[in-house]
């Protein structure tokens, strides 16, 4: 498989039509992960997100591909970008679309607070981003990837327990910052 990526990479488009069956499942695995920290009722499904992720991966000429995991731990970077860009866009239509009048008895039955969890998060992951990069990239891979600690510390070149530590400190200030920002997520 790697082979066939770094063929991908140099624009072999025969090599990219032989590596989606390979990593079909992987990234379907990755991504049905994702999905089941979505709300019950959203519209992406784990597969449309796949066969999205694999068009846009498609029509990017000049990445490189060194390895397996280098493509996964870009892979999770894009579902949570096309994540994250679906949920701005609900929000948007939810906020002015196609505007309807409810009675407030009637909007507090269908209000979900959930829907802008994944912009929250995505938020307050930027803000970490901005103070530790790499503990960033690491919930990134392990949250939105669904990478284990062994293949996030070979993605980023460091050990798993430095992982594991950065892992949980990472998760605890995302804790803090989203519940110090009122966000239910």
């Amino acid at each position: 498989m790697t082979e066939l990526l770094q063929r991908w990479s140099d624009g072999d488009q025969l090599a990219g039509q032989k590596v989606l069956p390979l990593v079909y499942p992987e990234l379907r695995r990755i991504a049905v992960a994702a999905m089941r920290r979505e709300r019950a009722d959203h519209t992406l499904q784990a597969t449309a997100l796949v066969h999205e992720a694999y068009l846009y991966l498609r029509e990017q000429h000049g990445l490189k591909w060194e390895n397996r995991t280098q493509f996964f731990g870009f892979a999770a970077h894009l579902l949570r970008r096309l994540l994250i860009t679906d949920a701005r866009r609900r929000n948007r239509a939810k906020r002015g679309g196609q505007w309807q009048r409810v009675t407030l008895a009637e909007a507090a039955d269908v209000a979900n607070p959930d829907s802008a969890d994944l912009v929250d998060l995505d938020e307050a992951l930027r803000s970490l981003e901005s103070i530790d990069p790499q503990k960033a990239r690491i919930v990134e891979l392990r949250f939105f990837g669904g990478l284990t600690l062994e293949e996030t510390a070979s993605y980023l070149g460091i050990s798993p327990v430095t992982v594991s530590r950065q892992w949980a400190r990472a998760r605890a200030w995302l804790f803090e910052t989203l519940r110090t920002a009122g966000s239910p997520a």
